[in-house]
């Protein structure tokens, strides 16, 4: 566990409950010195999902997610999923222990999932050695689940690092395994019910990250929050219960070596299949209550979120997408804001359930057709002709 001044840091931020607050600094407190940004992503993530490899490609970035939880012995790690990535910060008492997990988990991505996931441990004084911050808030997205939120444009600055290649980790030896506990695969995409699932990306523009660019946020969520609960693409009454199979092999592989997977694999089915009935015909098995299931479910998912800019997979109608678009155009017209947004029809859930009987499970969702990667893409093709000073944010 962390020493008990490390996570009263960030256990003791207040929470605020109306995603708006993302765009209110008085929300974001600095991180304390010492700390450090684990960050890690997936190298040519559309090349992957252009081989419809999108459900590895989400498993890869949650299982970072994953093995630093476990790794760190912390339910409440500040931390954000990117899709085909994830960030998270880092008490300086666990930093070693991160880079161990992230070491572990880049093996395990390239020799299960057959992807290379690159990884780095940046530390938060040379980030605000560049003039940058990192401040973090806490979203209340249900009675059991929180999400941390991030500002200050250090995120940026250390993900362009790791790209560069500073502050690498190596991987870990061939067959070293990270505890991924809890991670899970098992749903089928989520169709849209609006018309589109759209996944959308917006960062600051040449004028920086001041209260235009907050006002830019605060329209495109009030614009989201137009549609029917806010656009959430997962139902109230969570996804049609269909089986994954090839979810379920995916999360055989994270819970077992090769050598034990057949032993495993029958027992992820059962489970998938028993919690599919119950979601079908409405069955309470013991202190498993579905209806309440289904309603964290939906509760708990990070459908939307900040780190140095909005993210959102939202399920919305062709006019509410209109509208969004225009206003991110007008954004960028004003030098304002850059964006990337991407279109699909359906949404993909990963998820990291501790125990089924238990409320605090968190589900990631992110477009299934490319999602946060994508609307990534086109991001890097809207900064790619304005100039350095769109590239990293100064707070």
């Amino acid at each position: 566990m962390a020493q008990p001044a490390d996570m009263q840091f960030y256990e003791s931020l207040p929470l605020f409950e109306e995603f708006e607050g993302v765009a209110d600094e008085a929300n974001y407190r600095p991180l304390p010195e010492g700390w450090s940004l684990a960050v890690a992503d997936i190298v040519d993530s559309t090349g992957a999902i252009a081989d419809g490899r999108y459900k590895s490609v989400n498993m890869a970035g949650a299982s970072v997610i994953s093995a630093l939880m476990n790794a760190l012995d912390e339910r409440n790690l500040p931390f954000v999923f990117g899709g085909d990535g994830a960030l998270a910060v880092i008490p300086a008492a666990l930093a070693a222990k991160a880079r161990t997990a992230l070491a572990a988990v880049r093996t395990w991505v390239a020799e299960e999932l057959g992807l290379e996931l690159r990884a780095a441990l940046v530390p938060v004084a040379d980030i605000r050695a560049e003039g940058l911050d990192m401040r973090v808030a806490r979203f209340k997205a249900s009675e059991e689940v929180s999400y941390a939120m991030f500002s200050g444009g250090g995120a940026s600055w250390a993900e362009a690092e790791m790209k560069a290649g500073r502050y690498r980790i190596d991987a870990a030896a061939p067959g070293t395994r990270p505890d991924l506990t809890g991670l899970s695969c098992r749903w089928n995409p989520i169709v849209a019910h609006h018309g589109f699932i759209v996944s959308i990306i917006a960062v600051p523009g040449e004028r920086g990250n001041g209260p235009e660019f907050h006002a830019l946020i605060a329209d495109i969520v009030a614009l989201a929050e137009g549609e029917e609960r806010g656009g959430h693409p997962v139902p109230e009454n969570g996804p049609e219960p269909r089986l994954s199979m090839p979810g379920i092999a995916m999360e055989s592989r994270a819970l077992a070596s090769p050598g034990k997977r057949l032993l495993v694999w029958p027992w992820i089915a059962l489970q998938s299949a028993l919690l599919f009935v119950c979601f079908r015909i409405g069955l309470n098995i013991g202190r498993f209550d579905v209806a309440q299931y289904k309603h964290d479910l939906a509760n708990n998912s990070d459908f939307r979120k900040f780190d140095d800019g909005l993210k959102m997979t939202i399920d919305v109608s062709a006019g509410r997408l209109n509208q969004i678009e225009e206003r991110l155009k007008r954004g960028a017209e004003e030098g304002v804001s850059r964006y990337g947004l991407h279109r699909q029809d359906s949404a993909l859930m990963t998820c990291i359930v501790p125990s089924p009987m238990s409320r605090d499970h968190m589900h990631f969702i992110d477009g299934a057709a490319g999602g946060y990667a994508m609307a990534a893409r086109n991001l890097k093709a809207a900064l790619a002709g304005h100039g350095p000073q769109a590239r990293v944010f100064k707070p």
